[in-house]
């Protein structure tokens, strides 16, 4: 058995001192992990600063405590979250409280009760009815001196625990020239996921080609084909694309079967999760999901926990987002792009379960404590360049890929760094390729484009019109489309954006619901059931942005044009001048 000196030392130490046992122990320990291969038994060089509290382990041998925290947990629905320490305590935290998925949050904040946030905070809405938010966990975020404490170490190798089950994404350049070039260049041919009907493409091994790429992602690719391949063999599989196939770990304790006592998981303050994860702080909830801050034991690094609800429509959308997370985190080795980065998945007391790198405020919510604290404005133009040359960048990526985001909105774009204007992409949930079935609605409505609220076909330059809502948003302070009835909306636009292209209102699916026969506005007034004309009221997005940088002007304008035919695709929009002006 190799160890390496500094071990050697502790136990040769031991031995002297007369602590057999402790000796006796830790070898012991070193025999058992001797798979680690030369990690050099870097989990001893982790400790946690400062020393987290005493790990609260559930004993299932007494059932009275696990009901105890069960129906504390159960009382409302919005009492979601069950500290050990203050389960008598009157300050809850409720899934309206929902701030980010993947942010840091104050533990001092107060929390208050509240109904339950599902209907206000869906995928489709705007996420405006936040509580109010303070920032007591970072008060001196001007003065950041070091943002990088949430990057995972650079171990000594793609996989530094050798464990091929641990299925962690977190690639390097090394890992990317054992898989070969990877092109970003999108292609049909090769991420159509249309399947055979009756499943039966696996049958044929001998038709296909199985390799796997070592992040847990198996493909299949055609095979050569043997003389006794019959016809209707051929033909079957000519038409069959590659497939992709990924695991997911389950998790369980050993000697227990059944469902657990609970549908909804307890959430528990300074315990362990599947093992690994040690549970420091609660972040919030959304409509499918809540989201933890834990302490990963293995790698030493804060991560952000998302465990998903135990309903089957959730559980597949978070398998979509697993899918893309891997797919643009698998050719964004190097972390280049500014798209959230996925460490684990697993499935685990009937939840599923992601975990990604924690980062720090999503760009609503630090903008509204910008506004309340009254400090120094943060949103200059010269940092909405920053922010708006990345968002460019992650978009042109994702697109490259076949990928449309569909959810760009503020409240998914989170600050990595204050100090560097540094941000991030997250939540590809509602994400699709453009080869698709396109849902008819999809995107938040203040930040939806015109050619999906007509039902037309879409592509990526959707992304492009929610990032321009976005910037005249950042900018003025204001949302530019407030979230109204889809038919105010329209109306704003043309008043600010001018007339809809009258092609997009004869091909529109949806026009007949805001337009009437002759194509003018209208809504049906719901108090008198009678049909009402809109005048659009006229103002100008130099009124709405306030600024008098012409260039900003001129860009923001280019990004909202209504015809997304004259609308710029993110490679063309990063050419354009104000993004090389210098303030």
């Amino acid at each position: 058995m190799a160890v390496s000196n500094g071990v050697e030392a502790v136990l040769d130490f031991l031995r002297k001192n007369g602590l057999s046992e402790a000796e006796s122990a830790l070898r012991e320990d070193i025999i058992q992990n001797t798979d680690l291969g030369n990690f050099d038994y870097e989990k001893f060089f982790f400790p946690m600063v400062p020393p987290p509290p005493p790990v609260r382990l559930r004993s299932f041998s007494q059932p009275s405590l696990l009901a105890a925290a069960a129906a504390d947990c159960s009382k409302s629905s919005s009492d979601e979250f069950v500290s050990i320490a203050s389960a008598s305590s009157t300050s809850r935290v409720s899934s309206a409280e929902f701030i980010n998925p993947y942010g840091i949050r104050s533990s001092s904040q107060t929390q208050n009760d509240s109904d339950s946030s599902s209907e206000r905070l869906s995928q489709f809405g705007t996420a405006r009815d936040y509580h109010d938010f303070d920032m007591q966990n970072e008060p001196y975020w001007y003065n950041e001196k070091d943002d990088d404490h949430f990057m995972t170490p650079n171990f000594e190798g793609p996989d530094f625990f050798a464990c091929q089950s641990e299925d962690k994404f977190v690639m390097t350049a090394e890992t990317e020239n054992q898989h070969g070039n990877l092109e970003l260049s999108y292609n049909n041919e090769e991420f159509r996921l249309e399947g055979n009907s009756n499943g039966g493409y696996m049958d044929k091994a001998c038709l296909y080609n199985h390799s796997s790429v070592g992040d847990g992602t198996v493909t299949f690719s055609e095979g050569n084909y043997g003389d006794d391949t019959t016809d209707d063999e051929l033909l079957k599989y000519t038409q069959e694309e590659e497939y992709e196939v990924f695991d997911l770990r389950i998790i369980h304790r050993k000697n227990r079967t059944g469902f657990e006592e609970n549908k909804e998981l307890p959430i528990v303050l300074n315990t362990v999760l599947a093992g690994r994860y040690y549970v420091t702080e609660y972040l919030g909830s959304a409509a499918f999901s809540r989201v933890v801050q834990a302490h990963d034991l293995q790698t030493g690094i804060d991560v952000c926990l998302k465990i998903i609800k135990n309903d089957k429509d959730f559980f597949d959308q978070s398998l979509d987002e697993i899918k893309l997370l891997k797919l643009v985190n698998k050719h964004d080795p190097a972390d280049k792009h500014h798209i959230l980065r996925l460490y684990d998945y697993f499935y685990h007391q009937e939840h599923l379960f992601i975990v990604t790198e924690l980062l720090r405020a999503n760009l609503y919510e630090f903008q509204k404590f910008n506004q309340e604290s009254e400090g120094e404005a943060y949103f200059t133009l010269n940092r909405l360049q920053l922010i708006t040359r990345q968002c460019l960048e992650a978009l042109q990526y994702l697109h490259s890929l076949g990928i449309v985001h569909c959810d760009l909105k503020p409240e998914n774009i989170l600050i990595k760094s204050y100090r560097r204007c540094e941000i991030k992409v997250i939540d590809l949930g509602s994400s699709c390729f453009q080869t698709d079935t396109l849902c008819l609605y999809v995107q938040s409505r203040s930040y939806r484009a015109p050619e999906v609220m007509l039902g037309l076909q879409y592509d990526e330059k959707i992304d492009i019109w929610s990032l321009g809502c976005i910037l005249a948003e950042l900018c003025s302070g204001e949302v530019l489309f407030p979230n109204d009835a889809v038919v105010m909306i329209l109306a704003r636009m043309i008043g600010m954006l001018g007339s809809i292209d009258m092609e997009m209102l004869v091909k529109g699916q949806e026009t007949h619901k805001y337009f009437t026969k002759e194509y003018d506005i209208y809504f049906v007034n719901e108090d008198t059931d009678q049909l009402e004309y809109i005048i659009p009221e006229e103002t100008s997005l130099e009124q709405h942005l306030q600024v008098t940088d012409t260039m900003f002007i001129d860009f923001v304008r280019h990004l909202l044009s209504i015809n997304p035919k004259r609308r710029p695709t993110a490679r063309q929009a990063l050419k354009h001048p104000w993004l090389s002006y210098v303030y």
